[in-house]
């Protein structure tokens, strides 16, 4: 771009921020410290005048835009801070059934794939059994109202037109059916209820639910959800950092599509080696 044009362009964005902001001239020349004429002299569409670096600087500040979108030098009229502050948030993860940020990125993403590396077994695949023994000591008394509500959530999700794909590592099964690590205490009956339940999914849901299992020696991940193409979530224990960016949405997404390639047990195994999980344990 050559000066007269970068010239044009600032004029041009510098009249739409100060429409943006209600701003005059004669206010917009207050607050940056020179004469009313010098906003003048800018806003002249003929003039092929810019700017020092310090005019610009304080007109970006006063009207809330950044100095590099005013001069063509960006896209975005948000400040780098805001935007890093727009890319990037934590925000507390409850230990609860209910939890209101997660179902709001699902409203969000509907009909978007819905990407999936769980905990544990995520809730939307688990018996009421296994919710109310996961979650009673946390809940107490107020555990079936919320698995009541839990239900309602998980039933608008399976009907969002969304697509699910979920990894997991292989020992999260494997714990499940031998009463191990995790799920060490779980009653027989909840487990073997469990097992059924997931076969009843899947010919339920497949293939608009998907279900791999990597081999946690070979490749590893976090726990995280991408919701389609709009925002990343990690979960790092009692708070979750969700991207905003286009960047770190890709490099998530590429995490979990680099789990899928690896599978040890793709979707189509899937029914197949709950059955064989479920011999084992009976």
């Amino acid at each position: 771009m050559d000066k007269r044009d970068r010239a044009k362009l600032f004029k041009l964005r510098l009249s739409e921020a100060m429409a943006e902001k209600s701003a005059t001239q004669s206010g917009l020349a207050r607050v940056v410290g020179v004469d009313r004429s010098t906003i003048s002299q800018l806003l002249t569409r003929d003039s092929p005048r810019m700017p020092n670096a310090q005019v610009v600087a304080e007109c970006a500040a006063a009207l809330g835009v950044s100095g590099d979108w005013l001069l063509g030098l960006s896209d975005k009229p948000e400040r780098a801070a805001d935007l890093l502050a727009a890319s990037m948030q934590v925000s507390q993860a409850p230990r609860a059934l209910i939890d209101e940020q997660i179902f709001a990125w699902h409203q969000e993403a509907a009909g978007y794939k819905i990407r999936h590396v769980p905990a544990t077994l995520p809730d939307m695949l688990k018996t009421s059994a296994l919710l109310r023994w996961e979650y009673k000591p946390h809940l107490g008394k107020s555990v079936d109202q919320a698995i009541g509500a839990s239900r309602d959530r998980l039933d608008w999700m399976q009907q969002s037109l969304s697509d699910y794909e979920i990894a997991m590592p292989l020992y999260e099964m494997e714990s499940l059916v031998s009463c191990s690590g995790y799920y060490r205490g779980l009653p027989k009956f909840v487990r073997d209820e469990q097992m059924r339940y997931l076969k009843q999914l899947h010919e339920e849901l497949f293939p608009s639910l998907r279900v791999f299992l990597f081999d946690a020696r070979r490749v590893y991940s976090a726990p995280l959800t991408v919701f389609g193409p709009l925002v990343a979530v990690l979960y790092v224990g009692q708070y979750y950092m969700a991207f905003r960016d286009r960047e770190r949405v890709k490099v998530l997404t590429e995490q979990f599509d680099g789990l899928v390639r690896e599978a040890y047990v793709s979707e189509r195994d899937w029914p197949g080696h709950l059955q064989a999980l479920s011999a084992l344990g009976s």
